[in-house]
């Protein structure tokens, strides 16, 4: 016949199998040594198994008790999960969060779930798209914080940081070497005024190569070493590589991460994961200047 086992008992077993000793963990549990020790022992009595072995120093695990202790970790983190869920009070409210792809590492999620940790009655949804697209959709009243890359300031917004373009293409590709330069153009985006606008200015001998891409297909293209592209620095995926070109393709623009708040009725709910965010930027921001 199944038995339940005790949880108390195995919240006790843990701590003072991390605490190494029963005066630690006790202080922790705020219980008494006694009380500690009478529940550990009661759980050894239960399996029929030593599962510390005492000595002057404090306490170890027996080799029953290293057993033991994954399966109380997982039990344990399920029931605070369950009591975390069915005891939490319903959500007062949301926040919309738009931010364009390649802006999502590494800030974006830290700040989500620092939010939601201090925040657990807001409920903060996230939407991705393209900068020009996340302003159209603010300006309705879709979205009430929008991280973007823009070139300069909107009214309203803010700046929280501002970083160079840099070219980039696959891992030691040779793309970027082939004339006339081969582009790669993804429908909507920003970038891409600007990098023709260089590209020209330069007298540059360059091609559209993928035009009205999206950009699972451009990725694709960049990974295949057909196009070369750019990107703010800093957020260059893993699977790219800054082109080291020795100034053989021209000298990009700044670009900034611009943020923007809403006015609207949600701005109390949504500050303080603008302030997680501005944060986040600024902390990124001094060491990069170390």
């Amino acid at each position: 016949m199944p038995r339940n086992l005790d949880v108390a008992a195995l919240r006790s077993f843990l701590t003072v199998a991390e605490a190494g000793g029963v005066t630690r963990a006790a202080a922790q549990l705020n219980l008494t040594q006694s009380a500690v020790s009478l529940q550990i022992k009661r759980l050894e009595a239960a399996f029929g198994q030593a599962l510390f072995e005492r000595h002057a120093k404090g306490v170890s695990l027996t080799s029953q008790g290293e057993a033991l202790l994954g399966f109380a970790r997982r039990m344990l983190a399920v029931n605070d999960e369950i009591w975390t869920r069915m005891t939490a009070p319903a959500f007062v409210g949301e926040v919309h969060l738009g931010c364009p792809d390649d802006l999502l590492a590494p800030h974006v999620p830290g700040a989500l779930r620092d939010f939601a940790a201090a925040h657990p009655r807001v409920k903060a949804q996230l939407h991705t798209a393209q900068t020009m697209f996340l302003k159209e959709r603010f300006a309705h009243g879709d979205l009430d914080l929008i991280l973007t890359t823009e070139a300069d300031l909107g009214s309203g917004g803010e700046t929280l940081a501002k970083r160079p373009m840099v070219w980039t293409g696959a891992p030691g590709g040779t793309a970027w070497r082939r004339r006339p330069l081969p582009f790669g153009v993804v429908a909507g985006c920003i970038f891409n005024k600007p990098a023709i606008e260089t590209l020209n200015a330069a007298g540059f001998d360059w091609t559209v190569e993928i035009d009205g891409a999206t950009n699972p297909v451009m990725d694709a293209s960049i990974a295949a070493d057909i196009v070369v592209r750019l990107h703010m620095a800093g957020t260059v995926p893993q699977q790219f590589e800054v082109i080291d070109h020795r100034g053989a393709l021209p000298r990009l623009p700044d670009f900034r991460v611009n943020m923007y708040l809403t006015q609207g009725p949600r701005r109390r709910l949504a500050e303080p994961l603008a302030e997680r965010l501005r944060t986040a930027f600024a902390e990124a921001e001094a060491l990069a200047a170390e």
